[in-house]
């Protein structure tokens, strides 16, 4: 299979004229073979280093791209972070001219970060269907213990070697589908900014993203029997949603208060006792499950002309103590400009109809359990080792860590009967 995404180029049905870096997506068993090929397709010159983790690097039928360096990081406790970042510029050797990331979301968005400071082209190669962010701009980085979008480049192509995916442990292609489920929420709220606000939203990356959910619905049971298809529609799915965010030049279409669940817990807040070493995706994916649950319930409110009052962020003296002063200064810089100014209780009131509607587009939070479970998906927040008791502040405090309009953060002025 392959994806052109420069046929995507060009003025769109929603006014603007969209840009796309990443030329080319290939999803075929023995692809890595031919990067010799598009690097010379795409006019990519020079000394080209190579950077896996230990476990990438030797992963199942990888075929190893010559590199004129290595770089392979330590894969015990890697993440995302400028501890990650420093490793890989200390070891990276002068004059490279590329950067090829071999790996899944960790030495990606690691990879792309450094790309970007460097100002050189990166090329993706996955070897696990585990997250949606291959052919993202920007780099999902926990940094000093924030989460955050942080500057990034795309990949020039993508070469996808499903006999290496496919051989990568189920639970990595679990995760990349609780990343591809968080798509009906996140749709959603992108919907709802628009109803409500007037934000900008595009219909074309919209299909894209709802494509790409349809593509891993349909396809999902066959993961755990190793359906070479199934992981191959999962593949496509994932890079699909990715080239829907560079469409966009951020994450919008993928990312929604389903993430900023996993978000909040990733980052570990003063208040919780606990911390979860679960995937991005499996948090995403149980994340999916709770606000649906919140969704489907605000839904059944038919009359909110007496449940709504004026918005309002969380006190700052709430803030400092749910995250601590480690967190608290990001967490209230990020939302020093906050994107529900102006939302009135009026402007509720008159988009509440359409919010309902928008709000029984979202699987219930039943049906997605019950899906989980057929495919072997973690779905409670046992199942990621976050306590059931944390649901109340997860809800509360979530859309605080991300200045992104979503109904979770409207529902700030909604008080529920």
């Amino acid at each position: 299979m392959i994806i052109d995404s420069t046929k995507l180029n060009g003025p769109c049905s929603c006014g603007r004229e969209h840009s796309m870096v990443t030329k080319e997506a290939v999803i075929e068993a023995g692809c890595m073979e031919k990067i010799d090929l598009y690097t010379e397709k795409y006019g990519l010159t020079g000394r080209r280093a190579v950077v896996y983790d230990e476990n990438t690097r030797h992963a199942k039928n990888l075929i190893r791209p010559t590199a004129d360096q290595e770089i392979v990081l330590d894969p015990e406790n890697l993440h995302a972070n400028e501890i990650a970042v420093g490793m890989l510029r200390e070891k990276l050797a002068p004059g490279i001219g590329y950067l090829v990331a071999v790996g899944s979301g960790t030495i990606h968005d690691t990879t792309r970060y450094c790309a970007n400071e460097l100002g050189i082209p990166f090329v993706s190669c996955p070897t696990a269907a585990s997250v949606d962010g291959f052919c993202s701009t920007v780099s999902a980085m926990t940094w000093k213990g924030y989460k955050k979008t942080m500057p990034g480049v795309a990949p020039v192509f993508v070469l996808a070697d499903i006999d290496v995916i496919r051989e990568a442990p189920l639970y990595l292609a679990l995760s990349g589908a609780g990343d591809i489920f968080g798509k009906y929420t996140a749709l959603a709220d992108w919907k709802i900014a628009h109803a409500l606000t007037g934000e900008y939203f595009c219909p074309v990356i919209e299909r894209m993203t709802r494509q790409a959910v349809e593509a891993v619905h349909s396809c999902c049971r066959g993961l755990k029997c190793g359906d070479p298809n199934a992981f191959e529609q999962l593949t496509y799915a994932l890079i699909l949603s990715g080239l829907a965010m560079q469409l966009m030049g951020n994450s919008r279409p993928a990312s929604g208060c389903e993430h900023h669940i996993s978000h909040l817990i990733e980052m570990g807040p003063a208040a919780f006792s606990f911390r979860s070493d679960a995937l991005h995706g499996e948090k995403v994916g149980v994340g999916t499950i709770l606000a649906s649950g919140a969704y489907h319930r605000l839904a059944q409110l038919t009359d909110i002309s007496s449940l709504v009052s004026g918005y309002a962020f969380p006190d700052e003296a709430v803030i400092r103590q749910f995250y601590g002063e480690k967190l608290a200064p990001s967490i209230l810089e990020e939302n020093s400009k906050d994107c529900m100014a102006g939302v009135t209780p009026d402007a509720l009131i008159r988009a509440w109809p359409e919010i309902r509607k928008i709000i029984l587009e979202i699987p219930t939070a039943d049906s997605l359990s019950a899906l989980y479970g057929e495919i072997g998906a973690k779905k409670t927040l046992s199942d990621i080792r976050v306590p059931e008791e944390a649901l109340s502040d997860l809800l509360r405090f979530s859309p605080s860590a991300r200045n992104r309009l979503t109904l979770m953060r409207t529902r700030w002025m909604l008080r529920e009967e």
